[in-house]
């Protein structure tokens, strides 16, 4: 058995605890990440045991994913959950912490009293609809006192638990997806073929086969024009050049007049086909289905629907593994994911607020993630990347011949996001005849595509993000205050970096282990020197531009060690008034003398527009600042506005 140290919960280290389980589990995924987070779990709260489990709903039992005790594996551990402390865990989903005498409590666990069981503390497993996947617990044979840091400690990595449960079980399904579209394929009346860019066969169906009258292994490997005639292999030739032209998405199409195809025996015949293109690891591949005429659109419309599924499901196990991008324990990011946590579970419209580079899209794909549709698709629009005439296209599509290079029906974004969510990134960069539309959409849920009269109806949630004062955009006429009180429903503030001093360092710590991990460097953790150097520069670029450095230092890491000498910008030196000066004395001033005259040069210009922080003749344009940076820096300062008698 495991020696364990004898301290008691209520000395735990929440900042050790979270790096120690953080770190064992970071490169873990599967059944490894799961036996890595009890493991840890176990030793960073200093328990005896601790287990995840997967919940059985058909027989009221749970079975265990990791299952650590007294330094040693419990393999395959399954339980019924009546008589025991995990049954209100599971039926009540909350948690549940019991310091001492859980016998007492529970004296039919006949495991847990095989156990020396004396306290335990588990916490459910659920995914976005509140559904139980599991629990995650600790037991131990001494007393666990209430400890709030212990409880969220559980809190955080169960939810790390379930993200990676419902990681394992979309994996599941596109395994499971990707085999049905095989089946398909083979099981398929028509003709499928697969084609290489140089129109070598590399897979045919059981159909084909039996078309060609000859087995796929004598086939594959070899050029497929010999099973044409003269004339349908320079036609096919033809296609793959206007196929090659299409753009993304459109690279398909019906060939006109068939072709004359020719079976291992000699004998030819003509053949209705569909000649498409796609690409995978950068090549080009071609599939050509024969097929009788009556049955093309129902097989193709099967097979196009799988692949979607499909595609879309590593999507989202890729937004699962990367859910954790968001880092940091400091107050205001703790309120900002609160608030996440709140407006998540509603599809009411939420409006993210922050500098450049703060993260806003990584907190609303957070809200995607924990909402009731993290199953349907998340589409992001940057609305200031995209020109002015295009955008109401991209928004709500055009019919063929709508406009000038419409060649063909293109859908929306607000199409492609139906069920799901759609992120409007920079939302204040939008024209304002668009802003029109744009309201009719959250009010109603209906448009018209761009040369169309039909109406078209979609359930899409809204999640908007700015760095503008969409406030002073009001007011200056270039926003509509219709669609600003449609969007600024539920108002999120993405603190900056600058803000949230104590999360540089762990941030810093994860960039550099990306990046050192990535072009293969070792590199040593940050020393006091350079944390000190990252807590004192201004960030104006946000964790965006911390990232940046970070890589830079990585770079130019010598012997190990990051180099934040030609990482790290040259900080600007303070600005001080002219009339702030004490011309009679040339000296150097102290930091604290500067940060006296700072403070009463923003006295003067608070004091001037009467203590008005943002908006037109205010202080923060008064003195050339963003409004967020002139509120940083009074709470720095330590300015507060008087209060009135």
């Amino acid at each position: 058995m495991e020696e364990r140290n004898s301290l008691p919960l209520s000395a735990l280290n929440e900042d050790a605890a979270l790096r120690t389980i953080l770190e064992g589990t970071a490169t873990e995924t599967g059944e490894r990440f799961f036996e890595a987070l009890v493991e840890n779990l176990a030793k960073a709260l200093n328990t005896q045991g601790a287990w995840v489990t997967e919940y059985l709903e058909s027989s009221r039992g749970l079975r265990s994913l990791a299952f650590w005790m007294g330094g040693e594996w419990v393999r395959d551990y399954q339980y019924d959950l009546a008589g025991t402390p995990c049954e209100p865990v599971i039926d009540d989903a909350r948690l549940v912490h019991i310091p001492e005498n859980v016998l007492g409590l529970f004296p039919g666990d006949a495991d847990l009293r095989e156990f020396g069981a004396v306290s335990y503390m588990g916490a459910p497993l659920t995914d976005v609809d509140g559904r139980i996947l599991g629990h995650l617990a600790v037991f131990d044979t001494q007393a666990m006192p209430e400890e709030p840091r212990g409880q969220a400690l559980i809190r955080i990595f169960a939810g790390r638990a379930a993200a990676e449960l419902q990681r394992l079980r979309a994996e599941s399904e596109v395994r499971e997806r990707e085999e049905k579209l095989g089946r398909l394929v083979d099981s398929a009346m028509d003709a499928i073929i697969e084609l290489d860019q140089h129109l070598v066969v590399t897979r045919m169906n059981p159909a084909a086969e039996k078309v060609f009258e000859c087995e796929a292994r004598t086939i594959v490997g070899h050029t497929f024009t010999q099973f044409l005639s003269p004339h349908s292999r320079q036609k096919l030739t033809g296609l793959i050049d206007q196929l090659d032209a299409r753009p993304e998405g459109q690279r398909y199409l019906w060939i006109p007049g068939g072709l004359s195809a020719v079976t291992a025996g000699g004998d030819e015949f003509p053949a209705e086909a569909t000649f498409s293109r796609y690409e995978l690891h950068q090549q080009a591949f071609y599939t050509l289905i024969l097929r009788n005429v009556n049955e093309r659109v129902e097989a193709e419309r099967k097979i196009q629907s799988l692949t979607v599924q499909a595609q879309y499901l590593r999507e989202q196990i890729k937004a699962l593994h990367n859910f954790d991008e968001i880092i940091g324990r400091s107050d205001s990011l703790l309120q900002t994911l609160q608030d996440v946590g709140q407006v998540a579970e509603t599809d009411t419209t939420a409006l993210i607020l922050g500098e450049t580079g703060t993260g806003k899209e990584l907190v609303a794909r957070a809200i995607h993630a924990a909402s009731r549709r993290c199953n349907e698709p998340f589409v992001t629009v940057n609305c200031a990347a995209i020109p002015a005439g295009l955008i109401e296209s991209e928004f709500f599509g055009h019919v063929k011949g709508a406009f000038t290079g419409a060649t063909s029906k293109r859908d929306g974004r607000f199409t492609l996001a139906d069920g799901g969510t759609i992120f409007l990134d920079e939302v204040g960069e939008l024209p304002l005849d668009l802003q029109g539309k744009l309201l009719r959409v959250l009010q109603r849920g209906e448009f018209e595509p761009v040369g169309s009269s039909q109406t078209r109806k979609v359930d899409v949630r809204v999640i908007a993000a700015t760095n503008r004062d969409l406030g002073q955009a009001m007011q200056d006429g270039n926003f509509r205050e219709d669609v600003y009180y449609r969007l600024n429903v539920f108002p999120i503030t993405v603190p900056p970096l600058r803000d949230r001093g104590d999360d540089i360092p762990l941030l810093a710590s994860e960039f550099a282990k990306r990046f050192a991990h990535r072009i293969g460097y070792p590199i040593e953790p940050l020393s006091p020197a350079d944390v000190r150097r990252l807590k004192a520069y201004d960030w104006p670029g946000n964790v965006r531009e911390l990232e940046n450095v970070i890589e830079r230092a990585v770079i130019t890491a010598r012997g190990g060690r990051l180099t934040l000498d030609r990482a790290l910008p040259e900080t600007a030196p303070v600005a001080v008034p002219e009339e702030a000066l004490d011309d009679s004395v040339d000296r150097i001033r102290s930091v604290k003398e500067l940060q006296d005259l700072e403070r009463r040069n923003l006295m003067r210009a608070l004091k001037a527009t009467g203590w008005r922080v943002a908006g037109r003749s205010g202080a923060a344009q008064l003195l050339g600042m963003n409004p967020s940076t002139l509120s940083s820096r009074m709470k720095a300062l330590g300015i507060k506005r008087p209060l009135r008698p």
